[in-house]
This record gives C-alpha cells, sequence and structure tokens, in this order.
C-alpha cells in the first residue's frame, strides 16, 4: 500500500458538453418567436483563452439571450462559475454584444488561497500547488475525505473538483 494519498483539486469543464449546451442554445435563439428577424446568436471559439461571444439588437434582448444560454448550461451540468462576464457593450448601430471568457484550471492566486484554507483545517495534509491544480497529500483517507467536504463548504470564485484521489 502507498505510503501518502493523496488527491488533486482542479477547475476543468467538459467541452465537449459546453459545445452541446451552446449549439442547444443557438437551435432555440433560431426558433423562438421572440427572436425572430433578430441578430441574436451566440458563438463559442477555442482561442487562448476561450471566448463566448453573445449578440443582440438591444440590451433586453442580449439579456433573454444570455438566460437562454446559462440555462443550457446549467443542465448540461456546466458550472456558471467557470465564466468571467464582461460587461454588456452596446454598439454603434444600437445592437449589443457581450463576452465570457472561459476559466480552466487554477489560478495561482486562487491556488494560494485553497492551500491557506486547507492548512487552516487544522489536518494533518500537506497541499502542494502543481502548475494549474492543487495536489494535498495526507497518511489517512479519513483526513483526505474531510478536506474535500471542507473545500466543497467553502465559497471560491470557481468551480473546483477533486481528482485521482488515491
Amino acid at each position: 500500500m502507498a505510503k501518502d494519498h493523496s488527491f488533486d483539486v482542479v477547475s476543468k469543464v467538459n467541452l465537449q458538453e459546453l459545445k452541446n449546451a451552446i449549439q442547444m442554445a443557438q437551435k432555440e435563439i433560431q426558433t423562438r418567436f421572440d427572436f425572430k428577424g433578430s441578430s441574436a446568436s451566440v458563438n463559442f471559439m477555442e482561442e487562448t483563452p476561450p471566448l463566448l461571444k453573445l449578440t443582440a439588437d438591444h440590451a433586453m434582448q442580449l439579456k433573454s439571450v444570455a438566460d437562454v444560454v446559462q440555462d443550457k448550461m446549467a443542465r448540461r451540468g456546466i458550472p456558471l462559475k467557470a465564466f468571467e462576464w464582461k460587461e454588456p457593450e452596446h454598439l454603434p448601430a444600437g445592437g449589443a454584444k457581450q463576452q465570457a471568457i472561459l476559466q480552466q484550471g487554477i489560478s495561482s492566486e486562487k491556488a494560494r488561497e485553497i492551500v491557506k484554507a486547507v492548512k487552516g483545517f487544522g489536518l494533518k495534509v500537506d497541499p502542494k500547488i502543481e502548475g494549474d491544480s492543487v495536489r494535498v497529500y495526507g497518511r489517512q483517507l479519513d483526513e483526505l475525505q474531510e478536506v474535500i467536504q471542507a473545500l466543497r463548504q467553502k465559497q471560491f470564485d470557481v468551480p473546483l473538483q477533486f481528482e485521482n484521489y488515491r
């Protein structure tokens, strides 16, 4: 048996589920009566960083497009905290657009915050930052389970998943 047990704290979004949610939102926007004849659209660009672009004829319609997209993402199990939503912009031609940046991985600031929180739990575990994830080592599986439960209770601005539990 291994000397130490560990798990990884990560923040990832399943891109295939995200694409499916966006495709479903595009279909609904094309068929809904209140979007007929308008320029309302949703586009996902897989650049660095991945970007979601919403466009509409006016601000109220843009809010409706954003609601449709967020509803479809929630139904597909995509955490809404994974997106950093920018302020809506009003275009000179009268339209409106909004962008959302997909955040994959844990930033170094959030990783330090997670490490500090894990150390503050008072358990005999050792958190280490490894790239865009945090690995937590411990001798007892029960303590690792307690860390997972405590991290789920804390509110971070990024969605957290727990992988490689061994």
